[in-house]
């Protein structure tokens, strides 16, 4: 019996993803979570193999708490459910310990499929992803904005969308300092010469969604 956990901030989600997992014999829903911290409880509380981990949880941002949970529960398979296309958080979140990355355009048997193969000790990536991952393997190629941090590409995702340093700040609970040197980072890792083609970048990339 695969032991799982469910961590989405919408209570409808949860609970759509509750009814397709209790569906099948072989997945037992050990609990759900709305926040990082919610889940991290649950977990030291409650047996979990496979941990259904949505992208946009509020609190800790998503990379971190995954890093915090991969540390606090090692064999722990860590499946991400995510509305944003693979291009934004795929890569980041295998290299930061999840077994798989799915969007939550696919299909209940699909995502069932999935909490098989990750229980396993598989890994799921979508066709598309893997083509991805092995030419990066190959040919060494990336888009610029992989190669920032994951506080940076936080940055620049909210910069792109428009808001303000001062906005930002708040959003990810840092500096206004703070936030304009992670900008002048981006900008030069980047290759980028002002703020206007941070926001091009980012809408052209379809960094916004």
């Amino acid at each position: 019996m695969i032991r799982l956990a469910i961590a989405d901030d919408h209570p409808v989600v949860r609970q759509g993803l509750r009814r397709i997992a209790s569906e099948d014999a072989g997945i037992s829903v050990s609990g759900e979570a709305a926040t990082a911290a919610e889940l991290l409880d649950l977990m030291d509380r409650t047996p979990v193999d496979v941990v259904l981990l949505d992208v946009n949880m509020p609190g800790t941002p998503f990379v971190e708490a995954l890093r915090m949970l991969r540390e606090r529960h090692p064999s722990v398979k860590v499946l991400v459910l995510s509305v944003h296309p693979e291009d934004q958080w795929a890569v980041r979140a295998l290299r930061a310990g999840a077994a798989g990355y799915l969007t939550k355009d696919h299909s209940p048997e699909q995502l069932v499929a999935a909490i098989r193969r990750v229980a396993r000790g598989g890994r799921f990536v979508s066709e598309s992803l893997a083509e991805k991952l092995a030419g990066m393997v190959d040919h060494g190629h990336s888009a610029p904005h992989e190669h920032l941090s994951d506080r940076e590409f936080e940055v620049l995702r909210a910069l792109g969308a428009g808001l303000r340093v001062k906005d930002v700040a708040e959003r990810l609970s840092l500096s206004t300092k703070t936030v304009s040197t992670y900008r002048t980072r981006i900008v030069d890792k980047m290759g980028l010469t002002s703020g206007a083609d941070l926001v091009r970048y980012a809408m052209e990339h379809d960094l916004l969604k």
